[in-house]
């Protein structure tokens, strides 16, 4: 898989140095919003395949934030919410970097115009889903789990690079197992995959972010 990105380098306090890796704009559509209660984003065909190429990258780029900056784009019409929901930017990073995401808003506002950068990554970087271990998930001493903050309208979704690739296997059905959905169940009224923090369901985190991704393959819309 490839997919065109900037490269920024970014100075932080004390002189340290940050790498954003930013998705380059491209004709896809993909959306995403908080809605009180969960997290729902949208990816019609080819914002699908962008979500899994840049979610692969994040699993190979522990030194890297990677950011997706889609706030803007509007959700498809008709789909239910709960109040005025809030649309929001996505950056995926591993929890090593340790990043203080209150600072994400002074860092986006001196990325600057970036260097144009095409990233690779192999073709079926995340195993099947059949052959990802879900029951160690709840065993306790277990940590590959992702976790979820929001700051300066962005989710910031962290995880170590086991946890972005066995979630990417879920994630991975948006691309090969969606578009022929409905064709094969006409009485399903969507695909979608739901990620969430921790080993256990629960309504937000202890930052309170809704606890829950609600990721929904929408081929054609209207805006």
């Amino acid at each position: 898989m490839s997919t065109r990105v900037r490269i920024h380098q970014v100075r932080q306090g004390g002189g340290t140095g940050l790498r954003v890796i930013r998705a380059a704009p491209a004709p896809v559509r993909l959306a995403l919003r908080d809605d009180r209660h969960w997290l729902s984003m949208y990816a019609d065909r080819e914002g699908a395949r962008r979500l899994v190429e840049l979610w692969a990258l994040a699993a190979r780029s522990a030194h890297s934030l990677v950011y997706l900056p889609i706030r803007a784009n509007a959700a498809p019409e008709g789909v239910p919410g709960d109040g005025e929901p809030v649309a929001l930017d996505l950056v995926l990073l591993h929890h090593s970097l340790q990043f203080p995401t209150a600072s994400w808003k002074e860092v986006r506002g001196r990325l600057g115009a970036g260097k144009p950068h095409t990233a690779s990554t192999p073709d079926r970087d995340f195993p099947d889903e059949t052959d990802v271990d879900h029951g160690r998930w709840r065993h306790q001493e277990y940590r590959d789990h992702l976790d979820f903050h929001v700051a300066a309208h962005t989710l910031f979704v962290v995880g170590s690079s086991t946890a972005f690739r066995e979630q990417g296997a879920a994630l991975r059905g948006l691309v090969d197992e969606a578009p022929s959905y409905l064709h094969r169940h006409p009485g399903a009224s969507h695909y979608c995959v739901e990620l969430g923090p921790g080993p256990w369901p629960h309504a937000r985190t202890r930052r309170q972010v809704p606890g829950s991704l609600h990721i929904q393959y929408a081929d054609t819309w209207r805006v």
